[in-house]
């Protein structure tokens, strides 16, 4: 293959970076320092980041809700944490590509999808959804994402879904009942990145999760200090994020042009070293 027809390749794909839950101060400076040039080393058009851990392992504010943008990210999408910080609620009104889950309240703050511009005039729609298994009580995530699909039929060109879940039997269900209509599916909330990357069988791609950016040397991003002691003793203690050893988990999925299939799906794990 010669090298006009890889570039021309790569001019027919589009790429788009989910980067797991910030988890709190540490994770926001690592984005703040490295995501710009980790969008670049992938060639992503289109940068999504799981943000409602960024303050304090719990909730999003503006401040950091506006550091995220700044460094790259073009979609912010939420999960059970979301509502912890009062102070989101306006921004949640205000700022279309800062999401909550779908099946939260319809009355709730802010929306649960967007519909963004990516390349070449193709429109992405991005969806925030929460689980139902072992989480906080919500809609049915089948249900409001089917609804959303309905309405929003032409409206856009390819789906993407992050499955904000508990339960990985639960994120496989929901990608196998949307595949084909939902080209992108991965999950969040574990903070633990998983090795079951796939191509699907009409044109999708999942992950059940793609971990956060935290430390790697923690209880998903707290310190041991402040957690062990909930299983040792019984007794919570406030979590304080863990500052040392952070790394960026995240995906980056390859969707064709033409088809809209998607083609690739790729783990990634950035940290210090491997970004010298």
């Amino acid at each position: 293959m010669d090298k006009s027809h890889r570039e021309n390749e790569k001019e027919n794909e589009i790429k788009i970076l989910a980067v797991g839950d910030v988890f709190g101060t540490p994770g926001l400076e690592f984005v703040r320092k490295n995501l710009r040039r980790i969008k670049n080393i992938e060639g992503a058009d289109l940068v999504i980041v799981n943000a409602e851990n960024v303050c304090d392992g719990s909730g999003l504010d503006k401040k950091s809700a506006d550091v995220l943008f700044e460094s790259g990210a073009d979609v912010l999408t939420g999960g059970n944490h979301s509502f912890r910080r009062y102070a989101i609620f306006d921004l949640l009104e205000d700022e279309p590509n800062v999401l909550r889950p779908l099946n939260f309240p319809p009355n709730s703050p802010g929306d649960g999808y967007c519909i963004i511009p990516v390349k070449n005039g193709l429109r992405a729609l991005v969806i925030s959804v929460c689980g139902q298994v072992f989480m906080d009580p919500v809609d049915s995530p089948f249900v409001t994402v089917e609804r959303v699909l309905e309405r929003e039929k032409g409206n856009y060109d390819f789906a993407i879904c992050d499955f904000h879940a508990e339960a990985t039997s639960e994120k496989q269900a929901f990608a196998h009942i949307f595949d084909g209509r939902i080209q992108i599916v991965f999950g969040t909330h574990t903070h633990v990145q998983t090795a079951d990357e796939r191509l699907t069988l009409r044109g999708g791609a999942y992950i059940s999760d793609i971990g956060m950016c935290g430390s790697e040397d923690s209880i998903i991003g707290v310190s041991y200090d402040t957690a062990v002691s909930r299983f040792t003793k019984n007794v919570r203690m406030k979590g304080v994020p863990e500052s040392k050893s952070i790394s960026l988990c995240g995906a980056v999925f390859t969707i064709d042009e033409k088809t809209l299939y998607c083609t690739e799906v790729k783990r990634i794990k950035y940290n210090e070293g491997n970004l010298k």
